[in-house]
């Protein structure tokens, strides 16, 4: 049977803020993001797939941090990336998908 995680306060509010952002600017995210950012925001339960798809995506935009459109980080003029950054749950979305991988291997 798959394990079930529950997404931390942290990660729930760094959703709530990409929701809210992506709302004001029209960008950053996918629609998959988005229902991400709804099950974080929810704290709803993550299973063992949404854990490898969450560490894959932080894997993949790390690198979005070097952008020079618009800023990480900001509310006034967010980057499409840190927008969709926060959708996943943030940096603590990020350290928290990486711990529950290392206990699923």
């Amino acid at each position: 049977m798959a394990q079930s995680f529950t997404p931390t306060q942290k990660m729930a509010a760094a959703a709530r803020r990409g929701l809210r952002l992506r709302e004001k600017f029209g960008r950053g995210g996918t629609d998959v993001g988005v229902r991400r950012a709804q099950q974080l925001a929810e704290r709803r339960e993550v299973d063992e797939k949404d854990v490898k798809s969450m560490h894959s995506f932080f894997a993949r935009h790390a690198v979005d941090k070097q952008g020079k459109a618009h800023a990480w980080d900001s509310d006034s003029d967010p980057s499409a990336g840190f927008i969709a950054w926060l959708l996943w749950g943030g940096d603590a979305g990020k350290a928290w998908a990486d711990r529950k991988m290392k206990a699923l291997d």
